[in-house]
């Protein structure tokens, strides 16, 4: 049922699409049946997964750097009260910022290749891990954590054995969150400066009044969010059972 249950909503809602733009009689230009969506991708079908390769190598990158970056940063936050009140408002700040308007600007310094577009990532990611990795060490029992010291546990074991353990699950729930803003993040940055990607196919798409094209791209984005969404709840699954 976890796999039909989904597949229903989901053939239900292109069904109803599908009704809508019959019933309607709406132009395939400004909103194409599924069908037009589907002719659209068979058409283009090598193009758009080369695309595709290129908008998931940048998210994948960017989503690890944000762990590379996120995680640590978070220990330092937790280590230290001077740090946390240093910083934290500025991690808030720098969160709040529209990602669109800094997004020019990362390409002005790093140009239109994929290090502007990895660098977008990071900085849709980033926050969440941050702030997941920070409440889950904080959420570790004041209990475990005298009951280690007093059978003379090093800083060491505390951390990997008890602290990370028992922060991990919090941990993977901003990585599943994360995971899905990655694709956001890097279709900003191919909005706003590159030759490759399903960002730029449904840039050029949207000029030329190719709805279609576009429709498949989105498609496109869909399924990689929702694949790399579930491989991340698959490894979670898998790595820690005890949640």
């Amino acid at each position: 049922m976890k796999i039909v249950l989904p597949v229903l909503g989901l053939l239900a809602i292109i069904g109803l699409w599908w009704l809508v733009t019959i019933v309607f009689a709406i132009d395939s230009f400004l909103v194409p049946s599924p069908a037009d969506v589907v002719s659209s991708f068979l058409e283009f079908p090598g193009y758009l997964l080369e695309q595709s390769l290129v908008t998931l190598q940048e998210t994948v990158l960017g989503f690890l750097l944000s762990i590379v970056a996120g995680v640590p940063l978070a220990l330092l936050i937790v280590g230290s009260k001077i740090l946390e009140r240093m910083f934290y408002p500025l991690l808030v700040a720098l969160n709040a910022v529209p990602k669109i308007a800094i997004a020019p600007i990362v390409v002005v310094w790093f140009g239109f290749g994929i290090e502007s577009k990895v660098l977008m990532v990071v900085l849709v990611c980033i926050f969440p891990v941050v702030i997941s990795t920070a409440s889950g060490m904080k959420s570790t029992p004041h209990e475990l954590v005298e009951l280690f010291r007093s059978l003379d546990a090093s800083r060491t074991h505390e951390f990997f054995k008890l602290r990370l353990r028992h922060a991990l699950p919090q941990i993977f729930v901003g990585l599943k969150v994360s995971i899905t803003l990655a694709v956001i993040g890097a279709v900003i940055g191919e909005f706003v400066g590159s030759s490759a990607g399903l960002g730029y196919v449904i840039n050029q798409s949207g000029a030329s009044a190719d709805t279609s094209l576009a429709f498949a791209a989105m498609a496109l984005l869909a399924v990689m969010s929702v694949a790399l969404f579930y491989g991340l709840t698959y490894a979670e699954k898998k790595l820690l059972p005890y949640a």
